[in-house]
This record gives C-alpha cells, sequence and structure tokens, in this order.
C-alpha cells in the first residue's frame, strides 16, 4: 500500500477516479477491486451492494468476519442468498446462522434458509429455534422438526403441531426418544401422514410391506429401510436398474439378495453391491466391476466413518477394490504404514485422494503429484501448499525438461533475482507466470511481461507489486486492462475509496 495517490493524479489529472468515470471503465474496476486481496474489509462491505460483484466478493474462503457479518445482514436479500451458496458460509457461527434464517420474513424463503442452515450441521441459537418453532408457515416447522440439532424438548412439543406433516416430521426424528405411550398416540393419529410417519420410524421390528411401498409412492425407501422378503425379492427383478442399484445399498438385505444383485446385468447395481461393508475381501473380490478410473469418483461413506479407527484403516488399504483404497486416502491422518502403502498405489488417484485430504503424505508423492495435478475447487491448495510439500534443495530442478519441475527452483531458499529474470523469459508459459508472481522480479521484467503472448502471464503481471505507477495508471484507464489492474495490491486505499464511491 506504500505507493501514493498522488503519483495517480499527476499521472491522469484529466481522469475522474470516482463515479464519474465511464460506466464501463468504473465497473472494470469495480470487478477488479472484489477480487484484490489488499481490499481492506469496508472496500469489500461496500463492493456488496453491486450485486453483480457479490459472488467475487463473497467467494474467498477465509473471508473476514466483518465482510461476513456485512453480508448476514446486508439489506438485498439476493446478497444474503449467494452467502449460502459460497465456502464461506460453513464457518457461519449458529448467532450468523439464526440471523441469516430469521432475516427472510418471506416463509419459503425462510425455509429454504434453515434447509442450508440444517445442512452445514452448526445449528442456531435457543432464541432462533424457539421462534421458528412458532412460525406460522407451516413448511417452515416442518423443517425445524427434522434439524438434527433441534433440542429435543423443542422436537417433542411439535409432535402437538396441528399440521400433520409437521408432526410427522418431528415423529421420525424424535423416535428413539419417545415412549412407549407418546409411540401409541401417534400410531393412532387421525393423519395417515402421521401414521405413515410411525410405520417409516419403526421399520427395523416391522418391515415395509409392498402394500405400503406401494402406497407411499417413495422409492428411496428402498435404500434405507428394513423391507418385507417377498418386497425385496421382487424389487431385486425390477427392471429398473436405477432402482435396483439403491436397493444394493440396502444395509438390511439378506445375503441371498446380496448375492442375487452381485449377478445383476447392470455394471452399477454390481458396483454398488461391491461396497457394501459386510462383505469379506475374497466376496467382494469376487463381484465382477469394471471401475473406470477417468470418472468422477465418489467415496464410501462407512469407510470414511472409520477414519480414526487405525486397524480398520490398514485392513481397508490393502484391499483390491479401488474405491475402498480411495476412501481411506481421504482421511486427514493415517498411520505411517498406510500412508507409505496408498503413496505407491498404482492408481494416481488414489495418490491424488492422499495428497489432497491427508496431512501425513509425503514429499516425494507430492511432488509426483504436482507434476499432473495443480489442485481442485474444493482444494486449491494442494499438493503445492501441501505442509510436507518439498521447499528446500529445489534448486537441483532448476534446468528440469519439466516445466512445473523447473518452476519449484524459485521456491529454494537459495534461488536468486537472476533465475526470476531468467524464468521470465522461459519458453514455458507456466514457468513465465510462476515468475511473475515472484516479488523479485524487475519493474522492467514486468512491463515486459504485459505484452507477453500468454493472457495468465499478461494478467498476473497487471497485479505485480512492482509495476510502475505511471504504467498501472495507463491499464487501469484502459477498459481491456482496468479490471486486472483493480487486483494489483499496490492500488492506495485512497484510490480505491474513490473508485467505489457512490456520490461527488
Amino acid at each position: 500500500m506504500g505507493t501514493d495517490v498522488r503519483g495517480f493524479d499527476d499521472r491522469w489529472p484529466d481522469r475522474d477516479w470516482g463515479p464519474q468515470a465511464a460506466p464501463r471503465l468504473r465497473q472494470a474496476w469495480l470487478q477488479g477491486l472484489s477480487l484484490n486481496a489488499a481490499a481492506p474489509d469496508r472496500i469489500r462491505i461496500r463492493l456488496l451492494d453491486h450485486l453483480d460483484l457479490a459472488p467475487y466478493v463473497l467467494a474467498r474462503r477465509d473471508l473476514p468476519p466483518a465482510v461476513v457479518d456485512a453480508a448476514v445482514d446486508h439489506p438485498d436479500r439476493r446478497v444474503r442468498a449467494r452467502l449460502t451458496e459460497v465456502p464461506a458460509s460453513l464457518g457461519l457461527s449458529a448467532a450468523q446462522w439464526s440471523r441469516l434464517v430469521l432475516g427472510e420474513a418471506g416463509g419459503a424463503r425462510r425455509q429454504l434458509f434453515l434447509e442450508v442452515a440444517a445442512l452445514s450441521g452448526r445449528g442456531l441459537t435457543r432464541e432462533a429455534y424457539e421462534t421458528l418453532a412458532a412460525d406460522p408457515f407451516g413448511p417452515v416447522r416442518e423443517e425445524l422438526a427434522w434439524m438434527a440439532t433441534l433440542p429435543l424438548p423443542l422436537r417433542l412439543t411439535l409432535l402437538a403441531d396441528p399440521l400433520p406433516r409437521v408432526r410427522a416430521a418431528a415423529c421420525q426424528a424424535a423416535w428413539g426418544d419417545l415412549d412407549d405411550g407418546t409411540r401409541a398416540r401417534l400410531a393412532a393419529d387421525p393423519a395417515p401422514a402421521v401414521r405413515t410417519a410411525v410405520t417409516l420410524a419403526r421399520h427395523e421390528e416391522a418391515p415395509l410391506t409392498a402394500e405400503f411401498f406401494e402406497a407411499a409412492g417413495d422409492r428411496h425407501l428402498i435404500g434405507s429401510h428394513r423391507l418385507d422378503p417377498d418386497l425385496a425379492l421382487r424389487l431385486c427383478a425390477d427392471p429398473d436398474p436405477w432402482l435396483r442399484r439403491i436397493l444394493a445399498g440396502n444395509p438390511y438385505l439378506g445375503p441371498d439378495l446380496v448375492d442375487v444383485l452381485a449377478a445383476d446385468p447392470d455394471d452399477d447395481v454390481r458396483l454398488a453391491v461391491s461396497v457394501r461393508p459386510e462383505l469379506t475381501e475374497e466376496r467382494r473380490a469376487a463381484v465382477p466391476v469394471d471401475i473406470d478410473p477417468r470418472t468422477i469418483r465418489r467415496t464410501v461413506g462407512w469407510v470414511e466413518a472409520l477414519h480414526e479407527d487405525e486397524e480398520a484403516m490398514r485392513r481397508l488399504a490393502t484391499s483390491a477394490h479401488l474405491l475402498l483404497r480411495s476412501s481411506v486416502a481421504t482421511a486427514r491422518r493415517l498411520p505411517p504404514d498406510v500412508v507409505e502403502r496408498l503413496a505407491r498405489d498404482e492408481d494416481r488417484v488414489v495418490r491424488l485422494f492422499l495428497a489432497e485430504r491427508c496431512d501425513d503424505a509425503p514429499a516425494d508423492m507430492l511432488l509426483e503429484v504436482w507434476q499432473w495435478w495443480d489442485g481442485s475447487y474444493s482444494t486449491p491448495d494442494r499438493p503445492y501448499g501441501h505442509p510436507n510439500f518439498p521447499r528446500r534443495d529445489l534448486l537441483l530442478y532448476a534446468e528440469d525438461t519439466h516445466p512445473r519441475l523447473r518452476q519449484l527452483a524459485l521456491d529454494d531458499p537459495d534461488s536468486t533475482p537472476d533465475l526470476v529474470e531468467r524464468f521470465s523469459e522461459d519458453e514455458d508459459a507456466e514457468v513465465r507466470l510462476r515468475a511473475a508472481t515472484d516479488p523479485r522480479l524487475s519493474p522492467d521484467s514486468v512491463v515486459r511481461l504485459l505484452d507477453d503472448p500468454d493472457s495468465g502471464v499478461r494478467a498476473m503481471a497487471a497485479r505485480h507489486p512492482r509495476v510502475p505507477v505511471p504504467v498501472l495508471v495507463a491499464l487501469l484507464g484502459d477498459e481491456r486492462t482496468a479490471a486486472v489492474a483493480a487486483r494489483n495490491p499496490v492500488l492506495p486505499v485512497a484510490v480505491m475509496e474513490r473508485m467505489t464511491a457512490t456520490g461527488p
């Protein structure tokens, strides 16, 4: 922030930095400022008033608390809605979620926000729970009744709600905590929805029948509830492979039906069978599955639930099943022998998951993964930002033919400004891009890279803190480069203030 604001005014005396600037130019400034890491909180908060910029302002995972609070209490409900869609919402406190939900006056939107709050698992304040339990909009009370963090006394209160759907939701959510008398009263409820909820809640002692299943019309039930044996057998032969695939994940299926589905003609049905937790390794290996290593890979829930069990991780890491090994690799901490085994896994997605999720991933494997993977939306800082990523003895890669390894030489503590200059003229655009981020890059080279054939290199050069003020002013005055130039961290706060001002 050391650049003097007078340098901007002196170099651009005939143009206004404020609201009188050309609309398209001003919009480019605001867009750039919304992504400027050096912008103070008050600038970010001011930019929330521009709805099209709110997604950029809120996109940071490390959103400052003041900006989060401003978004939670923003008068425009679209900004508040946007906050629920970005990673920063995962860090909202119970008090912030409560303000966000109760800030919605309309019942339907309050219900939607409450649903998102429930998924976050953070819960609400006691006062918010009590207010929502008395909400005049029935679907809000129904959503609240399902909420896992709702205190039991309030859930029990909702068992007497005048709306049957609310009573039904509270019944299923609280069933394990109800006494026999309350259960009997709910079983005799005059509303069919409540009686249906009772049947679903006690499915383990009274399996769902074919008649109930057909009347309920919810095919998802077959994946989570105990079914009458005749119904389950009939569903194994259903012509819909999607339905059989859901059935294959039902934890209550008997061994005989598991065997039937293990020979199903549909690949996805057999795959669902192959990851059932009760199968022995031999039985699992006997299920014919073909996993395309190029497709999106989802982890197996029951394996993730065992991440804290070291013996289970040792056993599952030796599985021949690719999805089980992949799921083990997503554990945050693993025993050294398990890490060593997975780091040598023949499947590179297993190694990728280990690099992204496990804090114990070894340096040599991280370096190997770095050569073909530079991060995802969920883990943008890995493998490069992993704490075990190598940071020393990297100069030996300065002459490497692989550009991803070559650029690492700049991270070595013994690297020199001369190496930065040399890499700024490298034949590979990614190496030049890395040089354009180095604070040691000379102003002359920064200016040269502004004309680089690669657009990413040009944009990074425009954001470099050593770009000369006259050049930065010129970039800000051109609609084609104004947005990237406005992300430059040396832009004076006083200029930012004038760029975002709404009046004279």
